[in-house]
């Protein structure tokens, strides 16, 4: 499974997609500062993910995510 996630900062709020082929690792990367992008605005906090057995549909729909209208998309449906 590839699991497609997003965070949010509890420090400034911003937040970060990603995917990864384990969740529970990945979150403790990017909350221990093993990620670069994210290290400054930890800790972070899981806010969704989804799952997928296809790896490349996981890697597109995280591209989505990152473009404006999954910007939207994201803030209308998963974030609070």
């Amino acid at each position: 499974m590839y699991y497609v996630y997003i965070l949010q900062s509890e420090k400034d709020k911003s937040c970060y997609a990603g995917v990864t082929a384990d969740l529970k690792r990945r979150i403790a990367e990017h909350n221990n500062g093993g990620s670069k992008y994210t290290n400054s605005k930890r800790p972070y906090r899981l806010i969704w993910y989804g799952a997928f057995y296809d790896k490349q549909r996981a890697y597109e729909f995280e591209i989505y995510l990152k473009s404006s209208s999954g910007h939207a998309f994201a803030k209308k449906h998963f974030l609070t």
